[in-house]
């Protein structure tokens, strides 16, 4: 597996692993099964793995905190702070005061068992909650050794510059796929422009873009796609002209829709680091190849020109789901 660069020193695999479904929001959970594709992954290369303290809530970290152990594989984790949530429930409030980020902090190294959090991100930014104060009290748990590297998700341009005049930002994480392209506009130029690098979760569209959904197919009630608008059966239905595209490129180049999809996002910039999530080792296996599908120009061009004016229907998440992204 090829390592890329985020932000000035902190080196990764190309491809990570987002390891959120494997606690909620994509249906019943599988430790067992969790635990076996974790190990896979680490035999693929791939020492990159993503998650955060309100998936479970905590059970995410409890989970890969368990694989370390068992395992003793050297990877490097990322995991953010922010984002309170009741066991569940999906509704959440936003917290980036000091004294709870420190107090998550602590709990996230325990759960992990780990001294030092390779990655840790602000998750969501509460607009009342000056970013610098954020940032101090990020600066000082790296100064104590706590933290390695500084990561903020799905803030705004300027709110990346406000923080980044503080204290280097390593990495900014949020979605960028095929189907959600607003970074594009001044987000990822502001990463580059300040060399931050750029993690990309959801790069498959929540699995979308894999062509393995159709409109009106019915999720499971734990499954939280089933209420994403995006996935309503009209929206979906318009979405799926984009999948027809996906899927005759990938066809042509002799890979499957979601290797295209992740080699597209590869081939934006070798600043980008896609963390595709799943829970099962065939996934895991076709997503860790993507790296070997390269595009050419002419296959840049051709995908781009064909998907040019489609329409990606519905918002990204709920309401709820939606407080803080862009702040």
């Amino acid at each position: 597996m090829r390592q890329r660069l985020l932000g000035a020193d902190f080196s990764v695999s190309a491809i990570g692993l987002g390891c959120m479904g494997m606690s909620e929001f994509y249906g019943p959970r599988d430790d067992a099964e969790s635990l076996e594709t974790l190990a896979r992954a680490v035999d693929l290369g791939i020492d990159f793995l993503d998650t955060a303290d309100m998936y479970g809530p905590h059970h995410n970290e409890e989970l890969i905190g368990r694989f370390l152990r068992e395992s003793g594989a050297r990877v490097k984790i990322a995991t953010k702070f922010g984002i309170n949530r009741k066991p569940g429930e999906y509704a959440r409030s936003l917290d980036n005061g000091t004294g709870y980020m420190r107090r998550a902090c602590e709990g996230s190294l325990k759960r992990l068992g780990v001294e030092r959090i390779d990655l840790y991100y602000g998750h969501r930014v509460n607009r009342d909650q000056p970013i610098e104060e954020t940032m101090e009290g990020l600066a000082t748990l790296r100064r104590e050794g706590k933290i390695a590297h500084i990561g903020l998700c799905e803030v705004s341009a300027e709110t990346l510059r406000r923080a980044h005049a503080v204290h280097p930002v390593t990495a900014l994480q949020t979605e960028y796929s095929l189907w959600t392209r607003d970074v594009e506009a001044e987000i990822l130029p502001a990463c580059r422009e300040l060399g931050i690098g750029f993690v990309a979760y959801s790069p498959l569209g929540r699995g979308f873009l894999t062509g393995r959904f159709q409109a009106g197919e019915a999720f499971g009630e734990d499954d939280f796609r089933a209420n994403l608008p995006r996935f309503a059966e009209e929206n979906a239905r318009i979405n799926g002209a984009m999948v027809d595209v996906v899927r005759a490129v990938a066809a042509a180049k002799g890979c499957t829709p979601a290797q295209l999809a992740l080699a597209w996002l590869l081939a934006r910039g070798g600043d980008i680091v896609p963390i595709p999530g799943t829970k099962r080792i065939r996934y895991l296996e076709e997503n860790a190849a993507a790296p070997s599908v390269t595009l050419s120009g002419a296959e840049m061009a051709r995908l781009e020109g064909a998907i040019l004016g489609l329409t990606v229907a519905g918002e990204r998440y709920t309401a709820e789901g939606m407080k803080g992204v862009n702040a």
